[in-house]
């Protein structure tokens, strides 16, 4: 079925024709815009401060985050991590190129074959598109190069993610996501999925008692890249309450 005939069927449900022109002419124009809502002050900081938020509020979903100099460093966290958990040195990873070209030789141990999870699969290691400072959110949009059956189906989720990849809120990663996924043809294009994850799965519909992994990974644990010059040296940022004002970031001082 057309859009065209789902929103017909709609409007006579509720008894009504098309909107007048100026209506349809604001709302196009609020699309085409993308305004901005509330963002939080608390993301609004210097870079070292901004990755040191999020670092603190992946830890405070219950994550993990270790901060390496380089890609090639990559293959000992990941070795690193797995033998901390007692798991095995076996993982599904995203066919991502970023993720072929890290140096795995160099940890002859570490077995991976690059495709889609299967219910199987206890590991899988994900490409970290972006991320949010002022939750602590990863943002992960489908791709053939980055399946989101990673996100999904295994017990623990290992996420690389570069620095410069770290925006301060949720509207700085959409501004990211539409600017680097646009064709001649549609003017535009977004992905067919896009997860927000913050943290592991949990829950605590039974009882108020939380439980992790009760609808996807139990354990979800960041390498973050330190590729961003501007956000060293490594410092701990101060989490101040949250402060927000419409369409920008608080005065300072609030």
């Amino acid at each position: 079925m057309s859009k065209d005939a789902i929103l017909g069927a709609i409007r006579r449900g509720l008894k009504r024709g098309p909107l007048p022109a100026d209506q349809q002419a604001m709302l196009e124009g609020r699309l085409m815009t993308h305004p901005r809502h509330l963002i939080p002050a608390r993301s609004r900081r210097p870079r070292p401060d901004q990755i040191a938020l999020f670092v603190h509020n992946v830890e405070k979903e219950f994550g993990t985050v270790e901060r390496v100099p380089n890609a090639a460093a990559v293959p000992a966290a990941v070795a690193d991590y797995l033998a901390a958990q007692n798991l095995a040195p076996r993982f599904a990873m995203a066919p991502h190129p970023e993720l072929i070209a890290i140096p795995w030789a160099e940890r002859p141990l570490l077995e991976m074959e690059q495709r889609r999870a299967q219910a199987s699969d206890q590991v899988s290691l994900q490409h970290g598109y972006a991320a949010v400072a002022e939750t602590g959110t990863l943002m992960l949009p489908s791709a053939p190069e980055r399946p989101t059956t990673l996100n999904l189906l295994v017990e623990t989720e290992i996420v690389v993610l570069r620095a410069s990849r770290v925006v301060g809120a949720y509207e700085e990663a959409w501004d990211r996501l539409r600017a680097e996924n646009r064709d001649a043809r549609s003017g535009g294009f977004m992905p067919r999925n896009i997860m927000f994850v913050t943290g592991p799965s949990r829950s605590a519909d039974i009882e108020q008692t939380l439980e992790l992994g009760a609808h996807g990974p139990r354990r979800l644990h960041v390498i973050l890249i330190d590729d961003d010059p501007a956000a060293l040296p490594m410092g701990e940022a101060a989490v101040p309450p949250p402060v927000a004002v419409p369409g920008g970031p608080a005065a300072p001082g609030d």
